[in-house]
């Protein structure tokens, strides 16, 4: 994942403040209990030397109530003059932090890289269609600012929107078919419009999933009504209805179960890609000197770390991923085996790379030659052949 909007805090200067926490609020008590960490938090700051002025402002940021469900958590970034980062997280931190130090410390934020998903909800009737935008510092897809402003409700204008009988009474032949007629282009027309603004939307936001839900006969026209490639991004969500579908719990519901699937695939595709980058012995190292050595060079495409197992380094590994604009991404342990929890793809290689071979890593290039074709000795059987071909 790129984060070109975390680069500006690692330039600055420090001292920094840097606070991680969880601004859940699912029940009555949540508030009084987010008062009482943050007061905790905020006092071991201030002995620290925070400015009083900034945790205030710090603090009005935290305890202001949100419009956001479900758990989530805050990240903040400060010099002693300014905020630098105030972020929603995803879900709560994995552990809520406050500290005050020279550099920022950035391993409980990019730790949830595997959530921050942008996402696009698409419910379409045969009018039109209602659509919802969910980016990684608005974790609520059903609540808080959309950001589409016009956007958020398309309506095609095209009104004759039911087939019925015209007039009392049952009718056929022309009239009857033409009426039809009238009612299925309508329909179609509709669909156009709402696949130009999606399609515009996706040009200009690019979000990370695309999902469609809504009245089965206007998705199928929508389908139809968009280009191939958006088309293809498409993930289809049951029970959502325009108007009312994120009211409804279970359609809440699906959409959760739906993005769980995304990021572990997400998730699996990059580990799928390391591993097979190491396998060809392509673009690829594994190690913190390994790592350490390729961001010195300016080589790291992405840099990838286990969350939870990571290198005692790996908070300046981390900054000079950003200093050099490479991507970063945590992983579980379960999808890859990272030696020391930490591995990079490369923009490059070239002979002064640290090599990726299992005898090179070993230390012991003795296994090389062991898995050499070339230099292994003739079997004693092939040996044997040899001799009574002779």
């Amino acid at each position: 994942m790129k984060l070109p909007w975390l680069k500006s805090a690692v330039e600055k200067s420090g001292p920094f403040t840097t606070v991680y926490l969880d601004t859940t609020r699912i029940d009555p008590n949540a508030a009084a209990e987010l008062e009482t960490r943050w007061s905790n938090l905020r006092s071991s700051l201030a002995a620290e030397g925070t400015p009083d002025g900034l945790l205030a402002e710090i603090e009005d940021s935290l305890l202001e109530p949100s419009s956001l469900g479900g758990r989530h958590g805050r990240a903040i970034i400060a010099t002693d003059r300014q905020i630098l980062v105030d972020r929603v997280l995803p879900v709560p931190p994995l552990l809520e932090s406050a500290q005050r130090g020279d550099l920022p410390r950035l391993l409980p934020l990019l730790q949830l890289t595997p959530f921050a998903v942008s996402q696009l909800l698409i419910v379409v009737d045969r009018a039109g269609a209602d659509l919802h935008l969910r980016a990684p510092e608005n974790p609520s897809i059903a609540q808080g600012p959309n950001a589409l402003g016009e956007d958020a409700s398309v309506d095609g204008g095209h009104d004759e929107l039911h087939k019925a009988n015209i007039g009392g009474g049952s009718h056929h032949g022309w009239r009857a078919n033409n009426y039809e007629a009238r009612v299925e282009d309508s329909w179609e027309r509709n669909a156009d419009t709402v696949a130009d603004t999606v399609e515009r939307i996706l040009r200009e936001r690019d979000p990370d999933m695309v999902m469609l839900s809504g009245d089965v006969r206007a998705m199928g026209l929508f389908k139809d009504a968009l280009g191939r490639e958006p088309r293809e991004r498409l993930i289809e969500v049951q029970g959502g209805t325009r108007g009312v579908g994120l009211e409804r719990a279970s359609f809440r519901d699906e959409i959760a179960r739906v993005t769980d699937e995304f990021i572990a695939a997400r998730q699996q595709e990059l580990a799928d890609r390391f591993q097979e980058s190491q396998a060809r012995d392509a673009a690829s190292v594994g190690g913190a000197a390994e790592v350490a050595q390729a961001l010195e060079r300016g080589q790291v495409d992405e840099l990838i770390f286990l969350s939870g197992h990571e290198p005692e380094n790996i908070e300046q590994l981390l900054r000079d991923a950003l200093l050099t604009d490479a991507a970063i991404s945590a992983l579980d342990l379960e999808t890859v085996d990272l030696p020391e929890g930490v591995g990079a793809l490369l923009r490059w290689k070239d002979d002064a790379t640290p090599s990726n071979r299992i005898g090179s890593m070993s230390g012991d290039s003795r296994r090389e030659d062991a898995v050499d074709p070339q230099r292994d000795e003739p079997s004693p059987r092939a040996q044997e052949e040899d001799a009574l071909g002779a």
